[in-house]
């Protein structure tokens, strides 16, 4: 565990003075119930200005409060002599907190003579000081001197003469006649109790004949408890308070909600039963050093994790904003048992980890699958991968993974004296050869060896990961990995090599109703390959190869980070653990089912397995039949096709979008509402049921049987009173447990029994919400996706009258273009021209109808064409980098057992923004055809107002 350069550097200077660096330690108690001692802090160099100006709030009992604040107070010069007396001082402090057993001796050395003694691992001085304003402070050498001149620091061979003469005013203690002014604001101890005590006060008109309690007074109760009889009775009673046991006042402690006065409780006590031990070590002085420990354990934590942030932010500056907080949070394991872990930015690291390395592998090999991504990514983003990087840079000193142990406060004054070396390392750890992953052990050696797991290692990666996301954004994050030596840089020319190659799916447009998805979608793909791709189950087999498992990859990391993102900020009170549960609730295959069957998705898929449309009609139907119980539906067999399709959609977009995350936050807002809506969540019952067992130490039993391709599964809860059990058939045998699960919790719930902890559901119905935001999104997207540059020749494949070459619109043809500009062609006069309105701005939108007489008719056998009409359109759409034709059945006609189609295809040109044509073919039996016959018209006006050249007009 690395020790904070801050605190490293000694005080060695050879002349008469040496010059500090002083940090005012100021204490706001809440409710103000204690007095404290004013200390400061005084180290040799200057600290880094956060951790100059650090504050922290110390919970103590009974909700109340001190917030602490440094305060920089500028330089302070000291004397060989002060030095000294300081020294000894912060020596008398530490063993009165840590070691107050070595003060029951009559003598105790402050010395520092022990060549042997092991360095200290830091350097500070900490010292009760007199406040001259604000900034200034000044070391109050009177009361150090005080201390340091308690009897019990003279060596027995020299004497005062205290035992000579009594002093005025003075009481009779047990190792002497002590001044009154002495004793009160002093530290005693009492033998009888093997107890210190602060002496606030004298009770002037209390002695020992005073009332212990309501049956005896002093002189009975010590006479009958320890056989002590009370030489002077008549001696006013001392006002005491005991000494404090040292405490981790950083630990997290539950919050009654209030704040509440605690009064100081003091015990009254005989002076002759006291032995004095150090002359004004008041208690004023003890409730200041009952908090300084705790304090100076934070800022050395967050002293290390400043030196991370400048070490990190030295190699490279995207990540200057991140602030130490976050570094120090990230590097602060549950094992802390603080109020911060490193857990909520581990989960947002986790997700962004994935999302960045899978949407860089899905670039970079485009020919592989989703297993095989798969596989790449989790090589990459793996524990023990993110464990060997990080060693590689040397994370691991930096991590703070053990809870502050009083024991364990190792300072100047205060060595370790478990020296470890290389020869008796082994011995000094044992453990070291016993658990090679790692071992949580609290013992500490003077070099602060630690020993933590790999998995820890890699958590704080990825915690991280998060403090960048969420403080600097997405490209501090990326070159936070690039520095790691994980590698996601992204080329925008990937982007758009893959956009363009998805125009292999267009052939199958007549397939699936684009128009409709894209209303489904509300949005319009620049790219329509990539949304029909989405839909291409693996069962397809007549196509060129293909489907949408690609798209599905990389939609699933798009939508784990965009939902981690959504639950991080709407819940940014939830511990992490919940947050890690309502995510796993959020993000499944049967969440994503039940959105995709609301949206018929199914109804749009490519596939050539009737079993498969046949259970997914089957799910679907089942959502839109079912009853719920309080949000809860019941389970059901889930097709895994119909969330893999949300996630396919979810790629398709991210891809068509240019990788655009703001125009997939919103997606996502709209289309998965039902999963992201505390209200409308699946809890799961199973989990409801074990923990309602193990709040009542109940034994959950569960059997399962398998008969004719399904399971029977029963749960039984059978505790003598307590008995409830159900069963239930179904193909997946983990719904069948759930639904089991559901009801015997039901059936329990509706007994009274109620689980001791807060369900999931319960505490968001209580927690804070906030606005959901995009956390750390700054890049731009690829907008050179939306083009694929200049002109484009197409691959002739067929021969017709309408075959063609391409030529971009501000080029000319190569015969005179007047000679084929405005040709006579048939139009229903009803459909001449007409003017629409489409996102709030007008278009002209030109309806042209052609009839048969344009001899385009589709099923020409003149023609020996074997690539559709609709496939040739695309083409032409995209050499001239024009969106996509939009194909829609316009209207049916006829009985149901002789149905025609009429079909329209709406084209946009883009260098005629304000045009937009709409092309109707003739009825048709089939809706291929028909599209066909659209197509076939659009084409010849194309041709025949020069946006394409053919190739008899070339010749």
């Amino acid at each position: 565990m690395l020790v904070p350069a801050a605190l490293r550097e000694p005080w060695t200077e050879v002349g008469n003075y040496t010059c500090f660096r002083s940090y005012y330690i100021e204490f706001c108690p809440n409710p103000a119930d204690r007095i404290y001692r004013k200390f400061g802090l005084f180290v040799k160099g200057p600290l880094p200005e956060e951790a100059g100006k650090m504050k922290l709030d110390i919970c103590l009992a009974r909700g109340r409060m001190v917030m602490t604040q440094l305060i920089p107070s500028g330089a302070a010069r000291f004397d060989k002599d002060e030095i000294a007396s300081a020294e000894k001082f912060q020596r008398l402090f530490l063993k009165i907190i840590l070691d107050r057993r070595e003060f029951i001796p009559e003598y105790v050395s402050l010395e520092d003579n022990d060549v042997s003694e092991p360095s200290s691992p830091t350097f500070y001085l900490l010292l009760p000081v007199i406040q001259h304003d604000y900034a200034k402070i000044s070391v109050d050498w009177t009361l150090v001197r005080r201390c340091l001149s308690s009897p019990i620091f003279r060596h027995p061979g020299i004497s005062t003469g205290d035992d000579i003469s009594q002093p005025k005013n003075s009481l009779h203690l047990a190792n002497g006649c002590k001044s009154v002014h002495d004793i009160v604001n002093s530290l005693v101890y009492v033998p009888c109790k093997n107890t210190f005590f602060f002496i606030s006060d004298i009770f002037p008109e209390k002695n020992g004949y005073s009332s212990y309690d309501e049956l005896k007074s002093h002189v009975e109760h010590y006479n009958e408890r320890f056989d002590i009889h009370l030489v002077y009775p008549d001696q006013p009673l001392l006002k005491a308070k005991q000494l404090f046991v040292l405490d981790n006042l950083l630990r997290k402690k539950r919050h009654s909600g209030e704040w509440r006065e605690k009064v100081e409780h003091f015990i009254e006590l005989p002076p002759e039963i006291c032995q004095l031990k150090i002359i004004g070590f008041s208690k004023d002085i003890g409730s200041s050093l009952y908090l300084l420990p705790s304090i100076m354990h934070r800022l050395e934590s967050f002293l290390v994790a400043i030196e991370l942030k400048d070490k990190l932010v030295a190699s490279f500056p995207e990540g200057e904003e991140v602030t130490a907080h976050h570094i120090l949070e990230a590097l602060t394991t549950e094992r802390c048992c603080e109020h911060f872990s490193l857990e909520r930015l581990e989960v947002l690291g986790d997700a962004f980890l994935k999302f960045a390395v899978g949407r860089h592998l899905f670039l970079k090999h485009d020919a592989l699958d989703e297993g095989q991504l798969t596989r790449k990514r989790s090589n990459i983003v793996n524990n023990s991968n993110l464990y060997k990087l990080a060693t590689r840079n040397n994370l691991q000193v930096y991590i703070r993974d053990q809870s502050f142990e009083a024991d364990q406060l190792f300072a100047f004054g205060r060595p370790c004296l478990l020296s470890c070396t290389k020869d008796n390392e082994k011995i000094t750890h044992p453990w070291f050869n016993d658990k090679k992953d790692g071992a949580n052990v609290d013992i500490r050696c003077n070099k602060c060896h630690h020993w933590l797991h790999k998995k820890t290692i890699a958590d704080v990666v990825e915690a991280l990961i998060g403090a960048f996301i969420v403080d600097s954004g997405f490209k501090a994050a990326t070159a936070f990995l690039n520095w790691l030596g994980i590698q996601i840089e992204l080329n925008p020319s990937q982007i758009d090599n893959i956009c363009s190659a998805s125009k292999t799916f267009l052939p199958l447009a007549d397939q699936i109703d684009v128009n409709a998805l894209e209303r489904i979608l509300n949005y319009n793909f620049v790219h329509k390959g990539l949304l029909i791709q989405a839909f291409i189950h693996p069962s397809f087999n007549n196509h060129l190869g293909g489907c949408y498992q690609r798209l599905e990859f990389l939609g699933d990391a798009v939508l784990d980070y965009l939902i981690t993102s959504y639950l991080y900020s709407v819940y940014p009170k939830l511990k992490p653990g919940q947050l890690t549960d309502l995510r796993s609730v959020s993000v499944n295959n049967i969440s994503f089912a039940d959105v995709a069957g609301r949206r018929s998705f199914h109804k749009f898929i490519i596939c050539e397995s009737y079993v498969l449309r046949d259970s997914m009609n089957k799910y679907v139907s089942d959502i839109g039949t079912s009853t719920s119980v309080k949000g809860h539906i019941e389970e059901k067999a889930c097709p895994k096709v119909l969330g893999d399709l949300v996630e396919s959609c979810m790629g398709a977009l991210f891809l068509d979008t240019g990788f655009d995350l703001n125009h997939a936050w919103n997606m996502m807002l709209s289309l998965l509402d039902p999963i992201i809506c505390s209200s409308k969540l699946h809890f799961n019952p199973l989990r409801e049921l074990q923990e309602l067992c193990q709040s009542y130490n109940w034994e959950l039993q569960f059997s399962s049987l398998k008969k004719d391709g399904k399971f029977l599964v029963e749960a039984k809860v059978d505790e003598g009173k307590v008995y409830a059990t159900a069963s239930s058939t179904n193909v997946s045998g983990k719904a069948a447990k759930r639904i089991a699960a559901r009801q015997v919790y039901e059936h329990l719930k509706a007994q009274g029994y109620k689980s001791k902890t807060k369900s999931l559901e319960e505490v968001l119905e209580k927690s804070e919400k906030q606005e959901a935001k995009l956390i750390g999104y700054d890049e731009a997207s690829s907008h050179e996706t939306a083009k694929s540059g200049g002109g484009v020749k197409v691959h002739k494949t067929c021969q017709s009258d309408c075959d063609a070459k391409m030529y971009p619109l501000n080029k000319k043809s190569p015969s005179n273009s007047a000679s084929i500009r405005q040709p006579s062609f048939p139009l229903e006069a009803s459909e001449n021209q007409q003017t629409t309105h489409r996102t709030g701005s007008n278009v002209d939108s030109v309806a042209i109808q052609f009839n048969s007489s344009c001899n385009v008719d589709p099923q020409n056998t003149s023609a020996p064409c074997t690539v559709s009409a609709k496939s040739r359109l695309y083409e032409a759409c995209t050499a001239n980098c024009w969106k996509p034709p939009l194909f829609e059945c316009y209207k049916e006609t006829g009985p149901s057992h002789s149905k025609e189609f009429i079909f329209k295809v709406v084209l946009e040109i883009e260098e005629l923004p304000n045009e937009m044509f709409e092309f109707y073919g003739e009825p048709r039996s089939r809706k291929k055809e028909a599209a066909d016959h659209a197509a076939e018209g659009a084409l010849w006006y194309l041709k025949h107002e020069g946006y394409i050249w053919d190739k008899k007009q070339e010749k």
